[in-house]
């Protein structure tokens, strides 16, 4: 039996002009001119003309990345069997499986970026991928850095001050390689945790209905329909990891045969790749042929 499986991407995916392949669909620009109210960002504009600089602003990038995903998932040719988002990811996940309303998504994004872009410019923070290597772990502990993320086996990005990943580039692990990334500060850590009351509030006026499909919630790869459950693990999310590595096993134990990326895809099928061999991999980087525009 066939399996299918939707990923919504997270955040460093952006680019410019990843709005424009979906507007031709019918009722896109509506919808984004009601996001772009409820989210107080000019989402067309980011989505369309705006450089990478200002995409990259985290209360910027991600209602737009919740935003551009929604719209895709118009174009699916077939409903999932199961969804799976990446960190800002999950709120798109949880509209797919109707928790959310899109709006409810798109509203809890932005201030959900606004949050964190505060917490980010609280203190000098950052974050680095670590490639390969022995005693990652244990080098992170020593020097006051947390996971932030773990995408497949391997592969580790630590977050936490500025001064301890300099220290963790200029003597890296045995066998590993560090790259730094491009980021206002070192979310899925501590650093975050001043976003998180302000958070709950927010999530505590929703009403969030049953999922319809089950979600592999980001922290284990629990596979969750509990509506309440999955809007409580957004908040703890904030602070805690993102295990991507357990969500594509829980996939894997699926049976998952068939996997499409929303837009702006290709960051998570490539991770799917090396944990799916033999399941279809589909990247929705453009409006399908016959598809209705």
């Amino acid at each position: 039996m066939d399996v299918n499986a939707v990923l919504v991407p997270g955040q460093g995916s952006q680019t410019p002009g990843m709005l424009r392949p979906w507007l031709p669909l019918p009722g896109a620009l509506e919808s984004v001119a009601r996001w772009s109210e409820v989210a107080g960002l000019d989402l067309l504009a980011a989505g369309t003309t705006e450089p990478a600089e200002v995409i990259r602003d985290t209360a910027v990038a991600q209602p737009l990345l919740t935003a551009v995903a929604l719209l895709s998932a118009r174009a699916l040719d077939r409903e999932p069997d199961v969804v799976c988002g990446h960190s800002i990811g999950e709120l798109g996940a949880l509209a797919l499986a109707r928790v959310l309303t899109e709006d409810e998504a798109v509203s809890l994004a932005a201030a959900r970026g606004r949050l964190m872009a505060a917490a980010a410019a609280a203190a000098p923070t950052g974050m680095a991928a670590v490639l390969g290597g022995e005693g990652v772990l244990e080098a992170a502990a020593h020097l006051g850095l947390e996971v932030a993320t773990v995408n497949v086996a391997g592969q580790t990005v630590l977050g936490g001050p500025v001064e301890a990943l300099d220290a963790l580039a200029a003597e890296p692990p045995a066998g590993a390689r560090v790259r730094r990334l491009e980021t206002a500060g070192a979310f899925h850590t501590r650093a975050m945790a001043s976003a998180v009351p302000g958070f709950t509030a927010l999530v505590a006026q929703l009403s969030p209905r049953p999922a319809r499909l089950p979600v592999v919630a980001n922290a284990d790869g629990a596979l969750v329909t509990d509506g309440r459950e999955l809007l409580d693990r957004l908040v703890a999310q904030l602070t805690g990891p993102v295990r991507f590595d357990l969500c594509l096993a829980t996939l894997a134990e699926q049976g998952v045969t068939r996997v499409v990326e929303l837009a702006p895809a290709g960051t998570l099928t490539a991770l799917a790749k090396r944990a799916l061999p033999g399941a279809e991999l589909l990247p929705l980087k453009d409006l399908p042929a016959g598809v209705p525009a």
